[in-house]
């Protein structure tokens, strides 16, 4: 009585099932079909009905592939657009792909998949992320604001994130909230605090865009020769900032650009402060020289390969206007900037060093040696 049972419930579900399979294969095939499906399961034992079967079932499979394919022949156009080439009967339509790719999370989590939520309309732009330097972008007025992204939740009600909205608003610049996934994304997994903003890019300055202001004291120029890091550039940028340089000159070859990372190194200070750009540092240096002012360069204590005099920072007063050199993060100044130097600043270990760590970071040495020059700095007048 079971097995009756059973069978007569696979043959109701088998027929429930045929009549799904007629909607995508014609009428007559799944009618064999079922048909087939059926008498085999009411005489499973009746060995003379198998052979006439299986002559029908090769007979039906040819004939359901053919409907088949002529099913989807016939689907296909479907769903192509008004006027598509008939070439093009191959292709799916893009309001199909469209809902196949919002179906899928994984293609919603594909990097290009978010392109969409920036301002299609900026052709060149660049992405800002930080707390700081999202700021000061929006307010120096150096750049072209485009959007600005925040991440959704809490932490979108922070002081300093909505600071930075609410001078987004007053300029214009359309605010969206995006998850962190999306803001990961686009500051390719750096620290963003939670904002990222859309925004043209900044470059260097030129000579002639040159406006800075004359001051009575003795001005400090940083020259910077093929610094290559920008955590270095921006924490070098941060201090010259804070401590009061007149002026940063940079040179244009081997050296890093002016990236929306040096300027959350700098905590927004790329964003205020000009940097210059020159193509022959050299040059520049020579006409300062002629001008009256003194090149002073770095060198490690125990360096002594040229003939100058080389003398501990602590020790050195600034007198007159000055630019001093600082070389990269490999092999320091370049000969040709060497000599040019009147004198070789040094800065003096505590303790014997072992080898290897027998010197500094650049950027905590550039701090070092700005804080003591313009500490030193006396007035002209």
């Amino acid at each position: 009585m079971w097995v009756i049972t059973s069978a007569a419930r696979q043959h109701k579900s088998l027929l429930v099932w045929g009549r799904g399979f007629n909607k995508s294969v014609s009428g007559v095939g799944s009618q064999v079909a079922s048909h087939h499906v059926t008498a085999s399961l009411l005489h499973p034992e009746d060995s003379s009905f198998k052979p006439a079967v299986k002559r029908q079932h090769r007979h039906n499979e040819t004939r359901e592939r053919s409907a088949q394919s002529k099913v989807w022949r016939n689907e296909i156009p479907v769903v192509q657009r008004a006027g598509q080439r008939k070439g093009d009967s191959h292709r799916v339509s893009s309001e199909l792909r469209k809902l196949c790719l919002e179906d899928s999370p994984a293609e919603r989590e594909r990097p290009g998949t978010q392109k969409s939520t920036l301002d299609s309309r900026a052709e060149s732009h660049e992405i800002v992320f930080g707390i700081a330097p999202c700021l000061l972008a929006l307010t120096q007025g150096r750049r072209k604001a485009h959007k600005l992204f925040v991440k959704d939740g809490e932490a979108s009600h922070r002081a300093s994130v909505l600071k930075v909205c609410e001078e987004a608003r007053r300029r214009g610049v359309q605010v969206q909230r995006v998850s962190k996934k999306v803001l990961d994304r686009m500051s390719s997994d750096r620290v963003h605090q939670g904002v990222c903003l859309q925004a043209s890019p900044l470059s260097y300055l030129t000579e002639r865009s040159d406006s800075a202001p004359g001051r009575k004291d003795p001005p400090l120029w940083l020259v910077l020769e093929g610094i290559q890091d920008p955590m270095n550039l921006g924490a070098i940028l941060r201090s010259a900032y804070f401590l009061g340089v007149d002026r940063v000159a940079s040179s244009l070859h081997n050296s890093c650009s002016l990236s929306p990372v040096v300027s959350k190194a700098s905590s927004g200070a790329m964003e205020v402060l000009g940097v210059y750009g020159y193509e022959n540092l050299e040059d520049m240096v020579k006409l300062k020289v002629a001008q009256g002012w003194q090149a002073v360069g770095t060198v490690a204590a125990e360096a002594d390969e040229s003939q100058l005099p080389v003398t501990e920072c602590s020790a050195f007063q600034m007198t007159r206007p000055t630019v001093l050199l600082i070389g990269g993060e490999g092999g320091g100044l370049s000969r040709e900037l060497l000599s040019l130097c009147q004198t070789l600043l040094t800065i003096p270990a505590g303790r014997d060093l072992f080898p290897g760590i027998e010197s500094l970071n650049v950027s905590v040495a550039t701090g070092i040696l700005l804080h003591t020059l313009l500490s030193s700095r006396t007035s002209t007048t």
